[in-house]
């Protein structure tokens, strides 16, 4: 028997900051998809409803957005429309840019064309020189155009993943002179521009582990027998901080990516995937808080730009429900640790191997390419309907507190998963199979304290049910392509909704059994 969540406060209880650190950054492919008219719906979407600020994404320089060419006498031309036109609309709709320095230009990339369907060019900038003139006059164009003071708002992130090498091809001193550069532009603009890094991708086994040198992903042999011994570190951190300590360069905050898996060499040198342990997570974001801790840059924000439960945006689990119970479990273990946990990505306007073939072809979106919600959009607006005060807090739910009115979130990850959400591809089958894990858990709710008959929403996520977007999809008989009616029906799926209220006393008493993989939002409206 699945031992009962229990969860009780009351109303008049002492509470702690609880800071929304999920909801500070979305991710999003790359900038010329940010052109169209379905990804700003879209962005305006998943930032009225789940309370976004930020929105980091590729492909800044990259050839489609026109910003830098060189004319027939080799002298640097710059174009800042399609910029402009962008980031005019993000603002517009109350969402900040979350600017990732990083990709070449064509006509300033040493190897072009290395990484993703549109080309990007992944190496050092042929002249750095060059590069940093960019990013001056580029940086300078935005502080003319929208002032000093909004400017400070935003957050420089130099390149990203320069670990892997179609990102970067190149090496890590090559970065390190890279982020030196960038930083010192930046800082000579304006001394209040934040600048970090190194952005690198995924956490590695610690080379220590079995003697091994780390190569340029920091990959060593890893195991399902043994990944669960490996210390798992972010690439290159503390090999960054204690460069930059050195040399005296800016770090005001610092970025990684901390997906819970690994692409990693068997025993045979082939490449394979592992999924780690449902706490990854959690483990990583507190290794990064340490680091930082103990670094020469203790008061360092720490944003994680990317992250999901895998980096694959042909995996099937994201279109599941219980892709979202792993979003809620890995933020609500995660509280205090970062100051953001960016979900990559809000959209499945999303072109790194080309558009998806179908309306649901496992791309990471919390909406897919037509605008409907999948479960993780509910996960994302759940968590932003928490209040900024912790009252309580158990494995499996928190109670808070905003305004005076108190707000529940529980989950059920059950046991029998020990592993973060596997990777389902090419197809849903381990999706389905992870999805019929797990027994019922007994949840019991006290609140009290509250004023008599205080109403209260419920809304649930669970398998089948209304929210479950795949389900409500194959209701309508798995349609390919959706049809505009089709389109118009999933996009109004949601969570089953009933409403409670507490006794005379101002006790309320919620009780009931969790489906494996269910959510559960217990949020106070009104009262008489």
């Amino acid at each position: 028997m699945t031992p009962t969540l229990a969860l009780r406060a009351d109303a008049a209880d002492g509470g702690e900051p609880l800071h929304h650190f999920w909801s500070v950054c979305a991710g999003a492919g790359r900038a010329a998809e940010g052109l169209r008219a379905s990804w700003q719906e879209q962005l305006r979407m998943v930032a009225t409803g789940c309370g976004f600020r930020y929105v980091r994404f590729h492909g800044l320089f990259h050839d489609d957005m026109f910003v830098y060419r060189l004319d027939d006498d080799g002298q640097a031309v710059l174009n800042y429309q399609y910029v402009d036109d962008l980031f005019d609309r993000l603002l517009d709709m109350g969402v900040r840019p979350f600017v990732e320095l990083g990709l070449s230009p064509g006509d300033l990339a040493r190897d072009k064309s290395t990484v993703f369907w549109w080309g990007a060019h992944g190496s050092p900038p042929a002249d750095l020189v060059a590069w940093t003139s960019l990013v001056s006059a580029t940086v300078r164009h935005w502080v003319a155009r929208y002032g000093i003071d909004e400017v400070r708002q935003w957050y420089f992130d130099v390149w990203n993943e320069p670990n892997l090498h179609s990102f970067f091809a190149g090496t890590r001193s090559e970065y390190y002179d890279l982020y030196a550069a960038t930083a010192h532009a930046l800082k000579a603009i304006d001394p209040d521009l934040r600048v970090g890094g190194p952005a690198t991708s995924n956490f590695v086994p610690d080379a220590r582990f079995d003697g091994e040198t780390e190569d340029k992903s920091g990959h060593v042999t890893v195991t399902a027998e043994n990944r669960d011994a490996l210390e798992w570190r972010p690439a290159w951190l503390e090999h960054f901080l204690d460069h930059c300590a050195r040399e005296r360069l800016p770090v005001d905050f610092v970025s990684c990516h901390p997906y819970p898996t690994d692409w990693a060499l068997d025993h045979h040198g082939q490449g394979a995937h592992y999924t780690r342990g449902a706490d990854a997570t959690h483990k990583d974001l507190t290794t990064v808080r340490n680091i930082v801790g103990k670094s020469a840059f203790p008061d360092a924000e720490i944003h994680l730009t990317e992250w999901n439960s895998t980096p694959s945006s042909r995996d099937h689990t994201h279109d599941h429900l219980h892709a979202a119970t792993f979003v809620v479990r890995a933020n609500l273990e995660s509280i205090g640790l970062v100051d953001s946990l960016a979900y990559w990505t809000f959209t499945d306007v999303f072109e790194e191997m080309g558009a998806g073939d179908t309306a649901f072809h496992g791309g990471f979106g919390l909406v897919n390419q037509q605008g409907i919600p999948k479960p993780t959009y509910h996960a994302y607006r759940f968590l932003h309907a928490l209040g900024d005060e912790l009252l309580a807090r158990e494995p499996g739910a928190v109670i808070t507190r905003s305004d005076g009115r108190l707000t529940a979130l529980a989950y059920h990850y059950p046991p029998e998963m020990p592993l973060s959400v596997p990777l389902s591809s090419p197809d849903r089958t381990v999706a389905e199979e992870t999805l019929a894990l797990g027994s019922p858990r007994p949840f019991e709710l006290v609140l009290t304290g509250l004023p008599p008959r205080a109403a209260f929403t419920v809304e649930t996520l669970e398998p089948g049910g209304e929210g479950d977007t795949l389900a409500a999809w194959r209701a309508l008989g798995a349609p390919e392509p959706l049809s505009r009616a089709d389109t118009a029906t999933l996009r109004t799926t949601a969570p089953r909704t009933e409403s409670v209220r507490a006794d005379a006393t101002g006790e309320l008493r919620y009780e009931r059994d969790l489906a494996p993989w269910s959510v559960v939002l217990v949020r106070q409206e009104t009262w008489e």
